[in-house]
């Protein structure tokens, strides 16, 4: 049975990718830091099926004694300061735990078992002011945050341990993909609920930033996919993984608000306070590199992933529950 190490296993695609592994008949261990309040709602329905271990990207030593212990033979590592908005608060904290964090977790790696299969979460706003359209493995990067920034140099430095210490190191430059476990403070997920609220009466106004900002979105089930099989090829590479499609914050309002018959512009107002410092318009990615390697595509469209996240909170909210 192949064991594989979860960094990040409470968030949204950490969820997804240890119901696929735990479909293929690995044994799934997680990693959770020791906090006040350890959500694992998202794990709910498979908690009893993955083995949770205490461990944190900022502790080296934590790191070392996890690997030691559990000896897994993949190691993905989806933990960040994941948050864009939250990185301009929270800066430094956003650098140790997004870039620093990998290093830590790729030399614990070098020093445990260098034969250890290893997935760095690599992000589109890497690509940030982009200087071609669309973007693809080779596409020079301009991040726009220091969450883009981290995450810059969390993929190099993956980069340099797999050709200084000949480790499988992959990463894959994720674009947006969300999901009905996406965090609320996300704005797809903020849309989609507010969207729910007002259609079921409890709320009147939606408040956003800018609304021109084009995203490639796809489904969060779909990229987990892409994760497992960069690591069952034979060499380690990095990969573009998106639709190729897309589409302005207006479009995903237009198809939820669209979707139960009301019209955003009567509900949504721009808010400053929701605007980034430095803006990135328009992420578009170019996945032909994984569709020929790896033989991966979407199996969600656009338009199904905001009906799917709509129904999802819907549900949610007659169920009286609170967002995740």
């Amino acid at each position: 049975m192949p064991k594989a190490l979860i960094t990040g296993i409470t968030g949204q695609d950490g969820s997804y990718l240890a119901e696929l592994l735990l479909d293929k008949g690995y044994e799934v261990v997680g990693m959770v830091r020791r906090t006040s309040t350890i959500n694992f709602h998202r794990l709910a329905h498979i908690q009893d099926k993955i083995i949770t271990v205490p461990g944190d990207l900022l502790d080296q030593v934590s790191l070392i004694h996890l690997l030691e212990e559990h000896r897994p033979d993949e190691v993905y590592n989806l933990a960040a300061q994941s948050f864009v908005q939250t990185s301009w608060s929270q800066p430094v904290f956003t650098g140790e735990v997004t870039a620093l964090g990998v290093t830590r977790l790729l030399d614990a790696i070098r020093l445990v078992d260098p034969h250890i299969r290893f997935y760095q979460a690599s992000s589109s706003e890497m690509f940030g002011k982009v200087v071609e359209v669309p973007q693809k493995e080779s596409t020079p990067f301009y991040p726009r945050s220091p969450y883009g920034v981290a995450k810059v140099y969390g993929h190099w430095i993956t980069i340099n341990y797999r050709e200084s210490y000949d480790l499988h190191a992959t990463s894959g430059i994720l674009f947006n993909h969300e999901s009905p476990r996406r965090g609320i403070e996300f704005v797809t997920r903020k849309i989609t609920y507010h969207v729910a609220k007002i259609k079921l009466g409890l709320a009147d106004e939606l408040r956003l930033g800018n609304l021109d900002a084009r995203r490639d979105w796809g489904f969060a089930g779909d990229y987990v996919k892409a994760m497992w099989l960069m690591l069952q090829q034979d060499e380690p590479a990095d990969y573009v993984i998106a639709t190729g499609e897309t589409h302005s914050v207006e479009d995903f309002l237009n198809e939820a608000f669209g979707y139960v018959d009301l019209d955003w512009h009567d509900y949504v107002a721009q808010d400053p306070r929701f605007m980034r410092p430095a803006e990135v318009d328009l992420l578009v990615g170019d996945p032909s590199k994984a569709g020929q390697e790896l033989g991966w595509e979407p199996d969600v469209s656009f338009r199904q992933l905001v009906r799917m996240m709509v129904d999802a909170d819907m549900a949610l909210i007659k169920r009286g529950e609170m967002p995740m």
